[in-house]
């Protein structure tokens, strides 16, 4: 990265960090969702994104195709907001973006929230969402699963589940700054604490709460997928900032991965902070994040 390119980084990661310290930071689930959506959506999906509204089997999704993108490749894609915020409004241009870069359709679930709806309920609709995907003839090979932060949780969750059962299992990964130790033992929740715009250790214990209040022991693979058995898994980009408190949920990540005999990038990047890419209009960061998530989908399909 040259010194132009860094200097245009901090720039625009700054706005950013102004943006979402703007307004105080808000306290109930619905103020905590309202918030995230505005924040997220400040810049709207490209003139030329088509998207489509689809229901099945009592869940929401939306389809998004990119000029010149594969309708019969998909990426599967689950937001983050802690399991209890986040839309199909909040990462629309993220999502929408990454189908771009990956020359493929994208599919977003709207998936069931906590507090309302604990684990396992997005578990369940995450199996809802790759069910479907099988009804509309796509196959396994032909999908890239992903998500960032909670989302990303989830997508390592899915694939757990489908290896459990003997399933065929997507071609790839994409994880963006994923929660993956629910019982927060990573050093950088301390580490990177000052400089986290977002992610702080009790924040994360109001949400840990709030999914999985009943569920005995947080190392539970299904509920911290960095404990799990990744033999077998699909090949994985993960991307991280380096200004993140979760920067050791993805670094742990890797290792394991990699330890199990997993494929697996690792990309962390200067200055970036949680979900970067969201913000990908205003962001040369996010956008260039993208980018790289599309060559390595299209490496391997």
């Amino acid at each position: 990265m040259s010194d132009v390119d860094e200097h245009l980084d901090l720039t625009e990661i700054n706005a950013v960090r102004r943006l979402l310290t703007s307004k105080p930071r808000p306290v109930g689930w619905d103020e905590r969702r309202a918030r995230l959506d505005e924040v997220g959506s400040v810049w709207p999906i490209a003139d030329d994104i088509r998207c489509e509204d689809v229901v099945f089997d009592g869940l929401e999704g939306e389809w998004s195709l990119a000029p010149e993108s594969d309708r019969d490749k998909v990426l599967l894609f689950f937001h983050g907001g802690g399991y209890c915020s986040g839309s199909l409004k909040s990462h629309r241009r993220m999502v929408t973006e990454a189908g771009r870069a990956m020359g493929m359709r994208t599919l977003a679930i709207d998936y069931r929230r906590a507090p309302e709806h604990p684990f396992p309920a997005q578990h369940e609709d995450a199996l809802t969402a790759w069910r479907f995907l099988s009804r509309q003839g796509i196959a396994s090979d032909r999908i890239v699963v992903g998500g960032d932060s909670a989302g990303g949780n989830l997508t390592l969750c899915l694939v757990g589940i489908l290896c459990a059962a003997g399933e065929r299992l997507p071609r790839c990964l994409w994880l963006v700054s994923p929660w993956t130790d629910l019982s927060m033992s990573g050093a950088t929740l301390s580490t990177k604490d000052a400089i986290d715009p977002i992610i702080h250790r009790a924040y994360l214990e109001e949400l840990a709460t709030a999914y999985a209040s009943h569920v005995v022991g947080r190392r539970d693979p299904l509920i911290s997928p960095l404990f799990a058995d990744l033999s077998g898994f699909p090949p994985m980009l993960i991307q991280v900032g380096s200004a993140e408190t979760l920067l050791s949920d993805a670094t742990r990540l890797a290792a394991a991965a990699g330890a199990a005999d997993v494929k697996v990038r690792l990309e962390i990047w200067p200055h970036m902070i949680h979900a970067w890419p969201v913000w990908n209009a205003g962001l040369s960061a996010g956008w260039r994040a993208l980018h790289s998530a599309g060559m390595f989908v299209r490496d391997y399909l």
